[in-house]
């Protein structure tokens, strides 16, 4: 299996919802959605330009190695290893998100208070049990290094995002 296309729609996606999270509380309007969606296009153009750092980083492995297509097995494994934390780290988000959707007002409220209110805290730690992942996976150290690149990218989203385009209330 191939976990490239997996790894980085995943990437996107958390780069998106980065872009919202740095907008999400600076605006009291009731119709928000062009700033909202402006938001989430911010992040994912800055998601997709720092999610180069992890690509570049298994060229130059790739590269480097003696034997290439071994080297590419290893990080197919480890990519694999990695995809499966974050793949059940989704599943519980978009649950999360899809009853926040579509449950009453105050189910739906409570399902983000329970849900993705800590699941957001949890994204550090949900990145190192994917560089964990990785490296129990027979990816080796080559794996944890681009695992390790990759977690940094999507934590860097956000905070550039707010730093860009958010630094004061509007």
């Amino acid at each position: 299996m191939n976990p490239v296309l997996p790894l980085a729609a995943l990437g996107l996606v958390d780069a998106a919802f980065s872009g919202f999270r740095a907008y999400a509380g600076r605006d009291a309007r009731i119709r928000k959605q062009r700033a909202v969606v402006r938001a989430a296009l911010r992040g994912l153009a800055v998601g997709a330009v720092l999610l180069l750092a992890p690509a570049l980083t298994a060229g130059a492995v790739l590269l480097a190695a003696e034997d290439p297509d071994r080297a590419y097995g290893a990080l197919a494994d480890g990519g694999v290893g990695f995809l499966v934390p974050l793949g059940a780290y989704a599943l519980a988000v978009g649950l999360s998100l899809a009853a926040y959707l579509t449950l009453p007002f105050r189910a739906g409220t409570l399902a983000v208070v329970v849900g993705l209110g800590p699941l957001t805290l949890a994204r550090p730690l949900v990145l190192a049990a994917a560089c964990a992942g990785a490296l129990v996976a027979g990816g080796g150290w080559t794996s944890l290094l681009v695992g390790a690149v990759a977690g940094a990218a999507v934590l860097c989203v956000e905070p550039f995002v707010h730093r860009r385009w958010y630094p004061r209330p509007l």
